[in-house]
């Protein structure tokens, strides 16, 4: 069932990385200019409309969820971003439906982000209520599914880039990423068809709040400020991993892409063990204590890793491997911290609002201020700074959170 839930993120973080990988050929075929940086601005500003409607669509759908349930929404979810992948797939480009082509293309990614606002706290929701006594190991099983989308993306870029050539995969080889995304949306959809109700919701569908949204923020406003801090290291430390760090390591530290792309690979499957390996953790002690570890090592540290990074002082591999194996404390138990600000009658919207906040300001403008950091200290070590500041903003977190605070499930309150 957990496995089941897990898709949907999966797949949202596939598409997240294949936009990126393929912005330059997009940008040439929707929004042609005489200028590239110019239509590769528009282009990526099409990926940041899909953030910025994020919250909006997590406030839609999870309200759906703690009125309705968690399985339509997670069915219908799927169902539409699934349906704009294959769409973006296949949309003709600017020189055959002119300024119809890039209208229809802001559309498709602002249907797409609508969703999955909803999507990635609705997986978590799903997964705590489903094994309430394994809920730290369950979360983390949801954020292990996103790193091999991140992985699966990866591989698909590296797969196009040697089998076709420049010329082809300009011309089509995106929309093949595209098509295939649209392809394990389908499978997806497939799978959760047969999708049971989260036991805990069919529990307590007698009690269900009819504004979930404004219950939210009416009684649970301090609790969603405190979890909004508490998964600030994971939202920063994501900005910069993925929308800076590919850039930054070939353009500006000069790193061959290969070895970079080795290097993230590396990270990603060490973390993808270490993460869980840390939600198991989480279920035998207090969670929100390895998160706070994991911050305050990342506070001391991440000056040191930027440093070494920009000298070229330390292997590459092994610096990442190392950058792992620290932010897989907070990566394995940020989730299941999250769920444990929120009962359950607004524990999806709950959830919702607090990631979707934090993910919009810590993660959609990390890529830019790292940028900004660098230009105006003149250290290419200067974006440790940023995750410094993320880092502090989750060890503060504690000091917001309200004494009734709901605490994770014992194994005997669990049954």
């Amino acid at each position: 069932m957990i496995l089941m839930a897990s898709l949907g993120g999966s797949l949202e973080f596939y598409d997240f990385i294949v936009y990126g990988f393929f912005a330059h050929y997009i940008a040439d075929q929707f929004f042609p200019n005489s200028s590239p940086t110019v239509s590769l601005l528009f282009s990526f500003s099409v990926l940041a409309i899909g953030y910025v409607i994020r919250p909006l669509g997590g406030i839609v759908l999870s309200s759906w969820g703690d009125r309705y349930g968690r399985r339509p929404v997670f069915l219908t979810s799927i169902v539409v971003v699934t349906s704009a992948t294959i769409c973006l797939g296949l949309l003709p480009n600017y020189q055959s439906w002119g300024i119809a082509a890039s209208i229809i293309l802001v559309l498709l990614r602002m249907v797409q982000g609508f969703c999955v606002g909803g999507e990635m706290p609705g997986a978590i929701t799903y997964a705590v209520e489903a094994a309430p006594h394994r809920a730290g190991l369950a979360a983390g099983a949801i954020i292990c599914a996103v790193n091999v989308g991140v992985l699966l993306a990866t591989l698909v870029n590296v797969a196009i880039q040697s089998y076709l050539t420049a010329a082809d995969a300009a011309a089509y080889g995106w929309r093949i990423a595209f098509l295939f995304g649209g392809l394990c949306g389908i499978v997806s959809y497939w799978m959760r068809r047969n999708l049971e109700e989260s036991p805990e919701f069919e529990r307590m569908r007698g009690a269900v709040v009819k504004q979930p949204f404004r219950e939210t923020l009416r009684r649970h406003g301090r609790q969603v400020v405190s979890a909004v801090m508490a998964i600030a290291v994971m939202a920063g430390v994501n900005g910069v991993l993925y929308g800076h760090m590919p850039a930054f390591l070939v353009q500006q530290l000069h790193y061959a892409p290969r070895t970079a792309a080795l290097a993230q690979n590396a990270y990603l499957i060490v973390s993808s063990f270490g993460l869980l390996a840390s939600g198991w953790l989480g279920d035998k002690v207090p969670r929100r204590y390895i998160l706070r570890a994991s911050a305050a090592l990342l506070l001391v540290l991440s000056y040191p890793f930027y440093l070494a990074l920009s000298a070229h002082s330390v292997d590459l591999v092994l610096l990442f491997i190392l950058a792992a194996l620290v932010f897989s404390l907070a990566s394995g138990t940020w989730a299941s911290v999250l769920a444990d600000h929120f009962p359950m009658q607004v524990r999806y919207s709950g959830i919702a609002l607090a990631y979707n906040l934090a993910v919009v300001a810590f993660s959609g403008f990390a890529p830019l201020l790292a940028t900004m950091l660098i230009r105006e200290t003149g250290s290419l070590a200067s974006p440790a700074l940023y995750v410094m500041a993320a880092s502090a903003v989750t060890l503060l977190a504690g000091a917001v959170a309200p004494a009734t605070e709901t605490l994770p499930a014992t194994p005997q309150q669990a049954h």
